[in-house]
């Protein structure tokens, strides 16, 4: 395992999950119409924000669940899949367009410097990114967008940035779709501990993605990126374990000096 991933195995793992939204986008999103339970915990401290970012926002269930509750802030859905951004401008058309509340989606690659400057509407109250940073290879990649992510945080005691990671080694049924890396040609010498291959099996085979974290690394990119944990919890799935859900919140000072 390494310790530091080469930056062409990163782009790699990050093509083949841009290769799998895109092709699956429809069956994927057909398995996300409903929030996780721990989500649904979160909603009621998200509601009522005036402005949220929804970093990794896939088919637009959070928004659709915000509306619902009564938000009528401002909302800037973020993700890599177009075809998934399509999905929720779609049923944003649909379902809310009459409803009192600034909504755009935005296509970004954050693999690219400054990703963020294009984005309307910064500072955010609240930002989320469930269910994303399990799918970015390296420590590297999530130290640079949690860094990025504090940024565009308001200044605020109140502002929070809102996490889940799956848990997926924690479900017999998951740890069944481990594949071998040299299905896509790779070693898992040339990966950090953690990071999986998973396979999906609706609306035909595809290949993901995902870095199982601990709660101790979690905690040692909350330090380095210039946060603190202040909630932890675990939620989904049959036994309530299937993920990790945290709040983090900006600490004075900024990022520490080992980051």
């Amino acid at each position: 395992m390494k310790d530091e991933v080469d930056p062409a195995v990163v782009r790699q793992l990050l093509s083949l999950n841009r290769q799998f939204y895109e092709s699956f986008a429809q069956p994927f999103s057909q398995t996300r119409l409903r929030l996780q339970p721990g989500v649904r915990k979160l909603l009621p401290r998200l509601v009522n924000c005036a402005s949220l970012l929804d970093f990794g926002c896939g088919n637009g269930e959070l928004l659709a669940a915000l509306l619902q509750a009564g938000f009528h802030g401002r909302y800037v859905g973020l993700d890599f899949s177009r075809s998934l951004l399509q999905i929720a401008a779609q049923r944003w058309a649909e379902e809310g367009g009459q409803r009192q509340a600034s909504v755009s989606f935005q296509a970004v690659e954050i693999t690219q410097p400054d990703w963020h400057r294009s984005l309307s509407g910064a500072p955010f109250n609240a930002v989320v990114a469930f269910a994303v940073l399990h799918h970015l290879p390296s420590f590297e990649l999530r130290l640079q967008v949690l860094k990025t992510l504090r940024q565009l945080l308001a200044a605020d005691a109140a502002a929070a940035l809102y996490l889940s990671n799956w848990q997926f080694l924690n479900s017999p049924r998951f740890r069944q779709r481990i594949q071998p890396w040299d299905e896509v040609g790779l070693s898992e010498t040339a990966l950090e501990a953690g990071d999986t291959l998973l396979d999906w099996r609706q609306g035909g085979r595809g290949l993901r993605y995902v870095h199982h974290f601990s709660e101790e690394e979690l905690a040692q990119l909350a330090q380095q990126s210039g946060f603190a944990v202040v909630e932890s919890f675990s939620s989904d799935g049959r036994g309530g374990n299937l993920a990790i859900y945290q709040v983090w919140k900006s600490q004075p000072g900024g990022e520490s000096e080992s980051a």
